[in-house]
């Protein structure tokens, strides 16, 4: 069995010295930094058909038409189509097999601040003659200087051809495989996208699952339907309504959660063209157990989301203001976070947050940087009385930053909620569920009750 390629070098010169492969590398933006490595490990002239670099508007606005942003995914897909097109007719009836490599990337600047990012793809035949698959990626350049972005660019692009060729079996290694060369501190991947006939059978979920389980990034964001997209395309300039829970199983008093808070918040009278985002959180922490995630497990609390047309953000954020300095990234408007009054408590415990040099202070000058709100839903306590963001007591060092929290609107009760679903949590109605106890139907969605019986999902014994 040949050894696999350990290096960008190697991996370059494995793909050149494949007589069966031929291809375009249409580069935008960071150098031609992807292909340069092709032409320096010799034996290019086999499989480099052409080699382009329009980084003029004109001249790129005349190859791929009009964007509406020239670093996006609309722009990539715009080249990869132009080029395949134009690689298929001129080299009509050779038995190679096709691929374009594309990228266009901004090394100065983007949504994080001064830092990097771009979009790199490939559409390739796995043998002459096939259908072509795509694998599409974006990332962020975290690198300091611009040279040292280039050459990072210059990497990810050849782990993504070697990949593509060689690990299009295996897309989970495909991904892993990316960052060889390169870690955390250098770049960033937060969106992966496989289409075409050899990834029919990739679930974009588990995808992006494990882009955080890999450490490739913190968070990444899947629609209903189960379309991977990057924050900034949904999240630019809107407004955000965010629910962090385990969803196992999403239950009726989650739901009165968001619909009181956006009640409150008056996001259901908005323009719909000034729609709010709303995003249900899994954080790596609520989809373990056992020291280990259950892949399984979490599908089928994404397809009870996907049930009930949210849009899903996993994140290996712990704290509240992790999420709200990562959204803070994509947009300046309205941020409204959903919390039960545990969560509440959980957020005013000094304990987690040693490592600010100005402690719980400093953690909540972070959360609530920008115009954010925490609405609060009310919990049933173990006496029986029902605990708000109103009666809710600390000691006194915290209770009065929590009360100048209240008087500032920054935490608010949510006054709209239904007293008779309170005594369930969701580790209760689980609980019921597996128990085969037909109640479990009263305390969940009537979309994701079915679901959960069609698919005898969380443990529901069968009849």
């Amino acid at each position: 069995m040949e050894e696999p390629a350990r290096n960008a070098q190697e991996k370059a010169l494995h793909i050149n010295l494949d007589a069966q492969k031929i291809g375009t590398f249409a580069e935008i933006g960071a150098g031609q930094e992807v292909v340069r490595w092709f032409f320096h490990v010799g034996k290019a002239s086999s499989t480099v058909a052409k080699s382009i670099s329009a980084y003029g508007k004109e001249v790129s606005d005349g190859l791929y038409g009009e964007a509406t942003h020239y670093v996006s995914r609309e722009r990539l897909k715009a080249m990869l189509d132009t080029e395949f097109r134009q690689l298929a007719e001129r080299l009509e009836g050779e038995n190679r097999a096709l691929f374009v490599f594309a990228d266009t990337m901004a090394t100065h600047g983007s949504s994080r601040d001064s830092e990097g990012h771009g979009w790199l793809g490939i559409r390739f035949q796995e043998k002459p003659g096939a259908e072509p698959s795509d694998v599409i990626i974006h990332i962020e350049m975290l690198d300091r200087f611009t040279i040292m972005r280039q050459e990072a660019v210059g990497l990810v692009g050849v782990n993504l051809v070697y990949g593509a060729f060689t690990q299009y079996g295996d897309p989970s290694a495909l991904l892993i495989g990316l960052m060889d060369g390169l870690d955390r501190r250098r770049v960033e991947i937060d969106m992966i996208h496989f289409a075409g006939p050899l990834f029919r059978s990739v679930d974009h979920r588990l995808m992006s699952l494990e882009l955080v389980e890999q450490g490739f990034t913190e968070a990444t964001m899947f629609l209903a339907s189960g379309e991977v997209v990057q924050p900034s395309e949904i999240l630019h300039g809107r407004r955000v309504l965010i629910e962090r829970g385990s969803f196992r199983p999403v239950t009726n008093v989650m739901l009165d959660m968001l619909n009181g808070a956006a009640q409150q918040l008056g996001l259901k009278q908005a323009a719909k063209v000034d729609e709010p985002v709303v995003l249900m959180e899994m954080t790596l922490k609520n989809l373990t157990a056992e020291e280990k995630i259950d892949h399984e497990d979490f599908v089928a609390r994404a397809e009870l989301l996907g049930a009930l047309h949210k849009t899903v953000l996993i994140s290996s954020y712990q704290r509240f203001d992790g999420v709200t300095s990562y959204l803070r990234q994509y947009t300046d408007n309205r941020i409204g976070m959903v919390a039960g009054v545990p969560t509440l408590r959980a957020i005013f415990d000094e304990q987690y947050y040693e490592e600010f040099e100005g402690g719980l202070l400093a953690g909540l000058g972070r959360l609530f940087q920008g115009t954010v709100k925490l609405l609060v839903y009310p919990t049933l306590a173990g006496s029986g009385e029902i605990e708000t963001a109103e009666n809710l007591r600390f000691d006194s060092k915290r209770q009065r930053l929590y009360e100048y929290l209240r008087e500032n609107g920054s935490i608010e009760p949510i006054h709209a909620y239904d007293a008779s679903q309170l005594g369930k949590s969701p580790g209760d109605v689980l609980g019921m569920i597996q128990a085969g106890d037909p109640n479990w139907k009263k305390y969940v969605p009537a979309e994701a009750a079915d679901l959960v019986e069609r698919q005898k999902l969380f443990g529901l014994p069968a009849r």
